[in-house]
């Protein structure tokens, strides 16, 4: 009787909460259960009613929703990347930023301007002012302002009134929240020094645990897969496998008494007839390897690259693996066009055939590029105002229609064995492709004229260099040159 009563009390507590309206609950009440807060005591009573397996599933989708934010490199602590300031705004910030709060007791105004590490001989930026120290009748308030600074790599933060007062260097880490305070070092000297003060309000997250992560799970395959491999070298599970396979064993013995039919095909066509031939395709494992790889990265990189610096192109100086794809790429497009184009000269394939070819395939490289793979086609429909004609495609077409053509006009089809035994087979591909070398030797005199020589107005001529605030902003509109 007892659990039939407390049972009825427990439905009839229930079907009150259900009917009771949602505004009884304060507005306090709901924001913390958003915020993840403890539950009233009302809840958890709610809760008891509830199956155990239910309990456990929401367990388990925790755990996977802790992992898959430590593996995005987000702290599960600290929640989103939106964040209260201390002035009490709210900034959402992005990958490779932190907060930067300064505290000015200073009587003056401070003008506050950063410079990144990375950026060689360049300018300071404009950051912001931070008021000076509100005085009022019993206290005294120092002037605040809060920014949101990068943290790709380590920056100089300097702070200026009339002339320049503080320089703070450091290596800020993403999503941390620092504070930094202004002061004299001596109260009672006006015109004394000024001392700073740098304070980690909140500790930043590591951002390199999803690749380190991804290291260690590839490093665990290539174990799996090293181990498996020395597994199959053992006696017994040798034994093991072939007592295993014996039937597919048998099967095969008897297919080689008898002969595949597929085989006796293969050995009466016509592609056996002619010495020296092979009718099956010989491929540059080598360079299908680079190419595969470079494909991985490229589309690694298009797709954000997780948003990593290094994964990124850089804006001058320096190099990324982001900047290494293009080069890749051109090196397999003129090792394809060598092996390929010499291989149709060897069985003296038309010439004009393979230039009307390669003419095609540079037009399609080089419309595609422009009508296709344009970055201005998201900003609405296509203007010749905003088209961007020297891309990427474009670029490549244009390189492989003078060197393919150049292969097709000068090269002579030699065999590969051609001079490897003679005593000037180390200047070999220079007395074979002789004219190829005179061609690119003009066009290289041609670049070098027009970049050192070419007067640009308003730059100094054979300018290399990035331009804007690179140089400490002499040559702003000067970017590479002519």
């Amino acid at each position: 009787m007892q659990r039939r009563e407390r049972r009825a009390a427990e439905d009839q507590e229930r079907r009150r909460q259900q009917q009771r309206p949602r505004g009884d609950e304060s507005d306090s009440q709901r924001s913390s259960g958003a915020l993840g807060r403890p539950p009233s005591n009302r809840a958890k009573a709610g809760e008891l009613m509830e199956p155990a397996g239910l309990s456990l599933g929401l367990v388990a989708a925790l755990m996977v929703a802790l992992s898959v934010l430590v593996v995005g490199g987000v702290d599960p602590r600290t929640g989103p990347a939106a964040e209260e300031l201390p002035d009490g705004k709210h900034r959402k910030l992005e990958m490779d930023q932190a907060v930067l709060s300064v505290y000015n007791e200073l009587s003056n105004e401070l003008a506050v301007s950063w410079l990144s590490d990375h950026c060689y001989q360049c300018k300071f930026q404009n950051l912001g002012n931070v008021p000076s120290e509100k005085r009022g009748e019993h206290q005294q308030k120092p002037g605040n302002s809060t920014f949101a600074i990068s943290t790709k790599h380590a920056i100089t933060i300097q702070l200026n009134m009339t002339v320049e007062v503080c320089r703070v260097h450091e290596s800020f880490g993403e999503l941390g929240h620092y504070s930094l305070w202004v002061k004299k070092a001596n109260w009672s000297d006006a015109n004394g020094s000024v001392t700073y003060n740098l304070i980690i309000d909140k500790e930043p997250i590591n951002n390199n645990l999803p690749i380190l992560y991804a290291f260690l799970a590839y490093l665990g395959l290539a174990i799996f897969v090293c181990l498996g491999q020395f597994l199959q070298g053992l006696s017994a599970v040798k034994n093991l496998l072939s007592r295993l396979s014996n039937q597919v064993e048998m099967e095969r013995l008897i297919n080689s008494e008898l002969g595949s039919p597929i085989r006796v095909a293969d050995s009466t066509g016509p592609s056996n007839l002619v010495p020296g031939h092979n009718a099956v395709s010989r491929r540059l494992r080598s360079l299908d390897t680079l190419r595969g790889f470079a494909l991985v990265i490229m589309i690694f990189v298009n797709y954000g690259g997780g948003r990593y610096w290094f994964f990124k192109h850089e804006s001058w100086n320096g190099l990324t693996i982001a900047d290494l794809v293009f080069p890749w790429f051109v090196f397999i497009m003129g090792t394809s066009i060598a092996l390929s184009l010499n291989s149709a000269l060897q069985v003296h394939r038309s010439k004009w055939k393979l230039l009307f070819k390669v003419a095609w395939r540079t037009a399609a490289l080089i419309l595609l590029g422009i009508f296709i793979i344009n970055p201005n086609y998201c900003k609405g429909p296509l203007s010749w105002n905003t088209l961007r004609i020297p891309g990427v495609l474009q670029r490549l077409g244009l390189t492989y229609g003078v060197v393919a053509v150049l292969e097709v006009l000068c090269g002579k089809g030699y065999p590969e064995s051609l001079g490897l035994d003679n005593w000037w087979s180390p200047a070999r591909d220079v007395l074979l492709y002789w004219p190829q070398w005179i061609v690119i030797l003009l066009l290289e005199c041609v670049w070098l004229c027009l970049t050192f020589l070419l007067p640009v107005p308003g730059c100094p001529r054979g300018y290399l260099g990035p331009g804007g605030i690179g140089d400490f902003g002499q040559f702003a509109n000067c970017t590479g040159g002519a």
